[in-house]
Order: structure tokens, then sequence, then C-alpha cells
């Protein structure tokens, strides 16, 4: 996995805000599964530090990570969290670019639903 990458989810994952910042770039844009647009890094930070710490026994499970032509990645992931009383699992897939400095630029993230009726 791209070093960025691997420390990005980690600090994610441990809600440590500081270490996710220095892997984001100060212009960094995030496009979420709704078209909602965050732009800038104290902006994104301050986004994911208000909605992350919210989610109950919340858990991120990277499957896997592809390097695209031109220095992007593609990852696919899990989000998982408890809500009502149910566990629910949210399988995404988010498209990573990069700056000149290795930090990420923008994510674009991509939710994969289930099936109507399924």
């Amino acid at each position: 996995m791209n070093a960025v990458l691997a420390r990005y989810f980690e600090a994610l994952r441990t809600h440590d805000w500081d270490a996710l910042a220095d892997c984001v770039a100060e212009d960094v844009h995030r496009t979420g599964p709704y078209r909602d647009e965050v732009r800038g890094r104290d902006a994104y930070v301050a986004f994911l530090a208000e909605v992350v710490p919210k989610l109950a026994n919340y858990a991120l499970d990277v499957q896997e990570v592809r390097a695209l032509e031109g220095g992007g990645a593609v990852v696919r992931l899990t989000e998982s969290m408890d809500h009502g009383g149910a566990r629910h699992t949210h399988p995404e897939a988010l498209l990573f670019d990069f700056d000149s400095a290795g930090r990420i630029a923008r994510v674009d993230i991509y939710l994969k639903r289930p099936a109507p009726g399924a």
C-alpha cells in the first residue's frame, strides 16, 4: 500500500487528526458519495473529526489498493458501525490523487449499494 495511504487510514482508525492532516495537501478536495464537497486541509480534518468519532464501534477495513497510471490510487474498503441496534457495513471505492509532495490532493468516494429489494 502507498505509505501515505497506510498512514491516512491508520490515522482515521485511531482518530489521530494531526497525523491525518500530515497526509493531505493544504488544498485537498473531497467529494463524498452524495456529491458533497469539502475543500482545504483544515475543513477536511475538521469534517472527519466531527463525523467519525460519532460512529458507534467504527471500523475501517481496506481490502485492496490499486496504483493507477499517473500516480493515483483506487482503494476498496468497508466502513462498519453500529446504528439502531444493528451492525452496518458499507462497501466503498475511493479514488485518490496525490500532489507533487506525495500528499493526498483529492478524494472521491463511491458507495456500493445493494440492489433494490435485496
